[in-house]
């Protein structure tokens, strides 16, 4: 077969409030047949485990979703095999994941059964030492994060006082009503939303997976602007007269700072409204139509060139924050994969090939 879609999500975040979990996001109980649990230390293969089932379903034609870890570029957090509704999940810090029903939808598998524990044990000192450095390192990416956000709050306060409202406001409503045009409410059951990242902030700087994310658009309206010119309160009003027709959503919380909108897919009317962040990213990967709202357009130059020098500092001391807190991330990944070097070789890696060999064998048999 091998015709089965991926699509790419982050479920958990480097964010301005710390890590920031999305996990049960992923999939709801109500809707999985199997969630699999995967446990187990730092480089014993929980990622490899899940890729290589997910690759295997994906060419007998299913469709997955690849659920990217935040803080590694190359690993999985998660795999969702949608028509199967199966999930496996790393269940490992920090987005610790417990089984909710256990035997009835929930299964652990447990990695850690299958290595040479004397050994783990022999090097208890270094082991610690490591993921105490690995700590701090979160640690201080996390305060420069935090740092940022009161710098992008002062960036944008400049802004929102040299809007000019009336201007926003048609220009959202103009939107609203491209998007909703002929469009039926429909009443039969309420329509929730999903919400997960599309982006992260990584060893490998800002990333995103909004072409994989919008494959299925057929119009992507990309809104464009500097802090402070509402763009995530507009992707909230977007989201809410979604709602109200009775449309189902994917919504995505920002990267950065999470209590605002990154954007929103609406998969029945095959369109997406996004904020990206960086706002200069490139949009040369998407099939879809591309229209670009400009927001600038609302503000009112003549007050804005008050705060010019605030501005430019802003922005500048804002980008150093989000750099620093990037390589941050980046030595945490250098730090933590050195723990690797005691896990691997005390694992029995053809234990865990007869382990996801049967899990897998175990998932074709819901097929």
């Amino acid at each position: 077969m091998g015709n089965g879609t991926v699509r790419n999500f982050f479920a958990g975040g480097n964010t301005c409030l710390g890590f920031y979990s999305l996990y049960n996001n992923i999939i709801q109980q109500k809707d999985a047949s199997r969630i699999f649990v995967i446990k187990g230390g730092p480089g014993v293969g929980k990622s490899t485990f899940m890729k290589y089932i997910g690759n295997a379903m994906l060419e007998k034609g299913y469709d997955i979703e690849q659920h990217w870890c935040s803080s590694d570029n190359n690993s999985l957090d998660g795999v969702v095999i949608t028509k199967l509704g199966v999930c496996l999940l790393d269940g490992t810090a920090p987005h610790v994941v417990d089984p909710k029903t256990p035997g009835a939808v929930d299964e652990i598998i447990h990695l850690g059964d299958h290595w040479n524990e004397a050994q783990l044990v022999k090097n208890k000192a270094p082991i610690l030492n490591t993921f105490k450095k690995v700590s701090r390192c979160f640690q201080t990416a996390y305060s420069s994060l935090k740092e940022a956000k009161i710098i992008h709050d002062e960036w944008a306060s400049y802004i929102t006082e040299s809007l000019d409202f009336r201007t926003i406001n048609k220009i959202t409503h103009q939107i609203i009503e491209e998007i909703f045009t002929n469009i039926q409410r429909q009443y039969e059951d309420y329509q929730t939303s999903r919400e997960l990242f599309a982006g992260a902030t990584t060893p490998m700087g800002l990333v995103n997976q909004w072409p994989s994310i919008l494959q299925n658009c057929k119009k992507v309206v990309v809104l464009r602007g500097e802090p402070g010119t509402g763009k995530s309160a507009i992707i909230q009003r977007i989201i809410t007269e979604a709602k109200g027709y009775g449309l189902y959503t994917e919504v995505f919380r920002s990267s950065f700072d999470p209590t605002k909108f990154s954007g929103v897919n609406i998969p029945k009317l095959k369109t997406g409204v996004i904020n990206p962040f960086p706002n200069d990213y490139i949009l040369d990967s998407f099939m879809a139509d591309i229209v670009e709202i400009d927001l600038t357009a609302g503000t009112i130059i003549s007050r804005l060139s008050d705060y010019d020098k605030e501005v430019s500092e802003c922005r500048e001391r804002f980008w150093n924050s989000i750099n620093r807190a990037i390589n941050y991330i980046a030595r945490a990944k250098r730090i933590h994969d050195k723990l690797e070097e005691y896990y691997v070789p005390a694992m029995d890696f053809s234990k865990i090939n007869e382990m996801r060999d049967r899990t897998l064998q175990k998932i074709i048999a819901l097929t």
